[in-house]
């Protein structure tokens, strides 16, 4: 997969996204979401077409959007990744967004990110227990 292929288009910035197969704006939050799905799929082993961009979801009445959501072969949501531009810090504001989404995905695993730090959670005893990991597990520790 070609990562950061950018071009100009109409006087702004834009890189293409390998797994939406399309250019988008290259905002400060864009260039952490390319960062880490080019690090889930070239460092842990997660397949790019088991990865959604911006995936839709409706929570208490209103569309809402992850900025990833990593599914397993049978389509079952493992994974929310929380995307944040690198001058925002995560807090736990940003936890309690990712988990209110968990509300409607009910995953186990959750990743905090600004490009600078991140944070890997496991939630356990169905989401009230959670983990912070050392590292981002690789897809096949996320399938088991």
């Amino acid at each position: 997969m070609q990562w950061f292929k950018l071009r100009e288009e109409s006087g702004k910035r834009e890189v293409f996204d390998p797994v939406r197969k399309k250019y988008v704006a290259l905002t400060p939050e864009e260039e952490v979401r390319q960062i880490v799905m080019q690090q889930l799929v070239e460092d842990f082993g997660y397949p790019a077409g088991l990865l959604s961009i911006e995936f839709p979801l409706r929570l208490n009445g209103l569309n809402k959007r992850c900025d990833i959501v990593v599914f397993s072969r049978q389509l079952t949501p493992l994974m929310i990744v929380e995307c944040k531009a690198r001058h925002i810090p995560l807090s736990q504001k940003v936890l309690d967004q990712t988990m209110r989404y968990n509300i409607t995905l009910n995953v186990k695993y959750l990743l905090l990110t600004n490009g600078q730090t991140q944070y890997c959670i496991q939630l356990e005893d169905d989401g009230q227990k959670v983990v912070f990991l050392d590292k981002i597990p690789d897809y096949k520790t996320l399938i088991t």
